[in-house]
């Protein structure tokens, strides 16, 4: 009863000493939002790292992920802000999604070079260390602020997130290489690995390349042609029939590109590690 007691005064006193906020900003008519824990003091150069829900989710879907993550969050100088889809979607790069983001082409980037400008006079955080993590459909909306803002965007992490094919994207690709994490399931049926035909909510949102094309079009781009480091990450949950093989290109000069193949994965999380906290600590070596 002593150590249940304890357990629970430390609970009540970190959700108390949270400042959960919700805010918005005013894009082309629509009042977009977003929702972060209040830094205690000006983070003067530190990061922001946007963390993405997936489609028909939710910003309060993803709060409830990232409870390490925030854990640490104000000795890494880091702000994690979790923003709203318009009407629960994003228009990302998906041609034939069905969605009204989608169909009444909401203007994304505006969104996020909004957000960015608002942390940073509000915060100080610095604009050139600006990173984004999506589940799903967030992982397209990562790949899309890749792909068309990498100016303003370092580095993305994608999970159970395929890009389009050439043939479903309506994108215009910047072209320039970025530090990327992709983390999918190899028997994930929603986005599937192999690449083909997705659907969301029984509605065809055209055809995704392949896992394996998907890395291979960020890890081109960064300038790599030699294969890449593979190593087994520890199995640290046997129960969940799950084996985590990493693939790994980081070399001085370029951008990190890494691929996390969850043999026995669905359209979920990997239980061995922290998904986010993981992501942290891929964005935070990128120099």
């Amino acid at each position: 009863m002593k150590y249940l007691l304890v357990s629970l005064f430390l609970s009540v006193t970190m959700v108390s000493n949270s400042q959960l906020k919700v805010d918005s900003v005013l894009i082309e008519k629509h009042y977009r939002t977003f929702t972060y824990n209040k830094p205690l003091s000006n983070l003067n150069g530190g990061s922001l790292l946007f963390v993405m829900h997936g489609s028909g989710g939710s910003s309060s879907d993803m709060i409830k992920r990232t409870t390490k993550l925030e854990a640490m969050a104000a000795r890494e100088k880091l702000l994690v802000v979790y923003p709203d889809g318009y009407q629960h979607f994003w228009n990302e790069c998906r041609k034939y999604a069905t969605s009204a983001a989608n169909k009444e082409d909401i203007n994304e980037q505006a969104f996020f070079s909004a957000m960015i400008k608002y942390f940073h006079r509000k915060y100080q955080i610095s604009e050139s260390n600006v990173f984004a993590a999506g589940f799903s459909g967030g992982g397209h909306m990562a790949y899309k602020l890749g792909l068309t803002m990498p100016g303003k965007v370092k580095g993305i992490a994608a999970i159970v997130a395929n890009m389009p094919d050439s043939a479903s994207c309506d994108c215009i690709l910047a072209g320039k290489p970025l530090p990327v994490l992709i983390i999918n399931g190899t028997e994930d049926k929603t986005n599937p690995y192999n690449g083909g035909e997705m659907f969301v909510s029984n509605a065809s949102f055209g055809a995704v390349r392949s896992t394996e094309n998907t890395f291979a079009y960020w890890f081109t781009l960064a300038g790599y042609t030699s294969a890449p480091e593979k190593k087994v990450l520890p199995d640290t949950d046997t129960a969940d029939h799950k084996i985590v093989e990493q693939y790994n290109y980081r070399r001085p000069g370029k951008p990190p590109v890494t691929l996390l193949k969850v043999v026995g994965g669905h359209h979920d999380y990997p239980n061995d590690f922290d998904v986010y906290v993981y992501v942290w600590e891929f964005f935070k070596g990128v120099k």
